[in-house]
């Protein structure tokens, strides 16, 4: 009987001892960290630490930034206007836009961080990593979030997350139409002049005017950065093309017009000869 409770006992204390034991471990700065892949250390460095809950989306904000560049940035360099910081899409009110920033592309299974200089193979370890470190970096001002644009940018065309086929809501149509004028106006005012007027007209025709359901109107009528950059460099190869050609052409007519005259003075010398003293 002595035996049995002595057993126990020796199993109790074990038992205290383990528990112990864990909640030393636990409460280890190293057991909270997020497993985060890291290049810099030549191995796998994992970190784990408290993520900070941002209510705007990343990765729509990302679209959201790439829309603005593509489909209008390019346009107001061309007017070169300066757009207000009140204009929601003013890069200013990004509250992502200095991480965005700091990110350096290495190649396609390493990311790095420009503000500590640690290496990701994937960019979404990347992100994790903002949320964690580089919180206090973020702007978390209200009206800052570009994902709450995304509706009249049309960032679901761009990223192709809605099928062709899905059946259009006309009350989210209308909802997301309101949206984009009113960035229209605020951004644009016609009252600010001719180039204002402009780029209010282009604001209209580029997102406004596909906010329906009736199909004819597609977003980014008036074409984007690549698409200029295209015709730009058609444009270029073609007149590298055609001046060789417009060379040539000169050439010849140049050469034909000197053997005529060449002709001519023969003639004449000949004529010349001929005539009887």
């Amino acid at each position: 009987m002595e035996k049995k409770v002595t057993t126990i006992l020796s199993n109790f204390v074990i038992l205290i001892l383990c528990f112990e034991e864990m909640v030393h471990v636990s409460s280890s700065p190293l057991f909270h960290e997020n497993q985060v892949y890291d290049e810099s250390s030549g191995g796998r460095n994992f970190e784990q630490e408290h993520l900070h809950e941002v209510h705007c989306s990343r990765e729509r904000s990302r679209i959201a930034r790439k829309v603005i560049e593509e489909y209008l940035t390019p346009f107001v360099e061309q007017e070169n206007y300066q757009l207000s910081r009140k204009c929601k899409l003013h890069p200013e009110n990004d509250i992502f836009r200095d991480q965005e920033k700091n990110k350096v592309y290495i190649d396609i299974h390493e990311w790095r961080c420009g503000y500590c200089k640690k290496s990701f193979r994937e960019e979404n370890f990347l992100d994790q990593h903002f949320d964690n470190r580089h919180y206090n970096l973020l702007n978390v001002s209200d009206g800052k979030c570009l994902a709450d644009l995304c509706g009249a940018l049309h960032c679901d065309a761009v990223m192709n997350s809605k099928s062709s086929r899905s059946k259009c809501n006309p009350a989210a149509a209308a909802r997301n139409r309101h949206l984009c004028e009113s960035l229209a106006d605020g951004c644009f005012p016609i009252s600010e002049g001719p180039s204002a007027s402009r780029l209010h007209e282009l604001f209209l025709h580029q997102f406004c005017v596909a906010h329906t359901c009736s199909g004819k109107q597609k977003p980014f009528s008036r074409g984007g950065k690549e698409q200029r950059s295209f015709f730009s460099i058609a444009a270029a190869a073609l007149i590298l093309v055609l001046l060789p050609v417009f060379y040539l052409f000169l050439y010849l007519i140049q050469s034909d017009m000197k053997s005529r005259t060449q002709e001519l003075h023969r003639i004449s010398k000949a004529g010349w000869k001929t005539k009887p003293s």
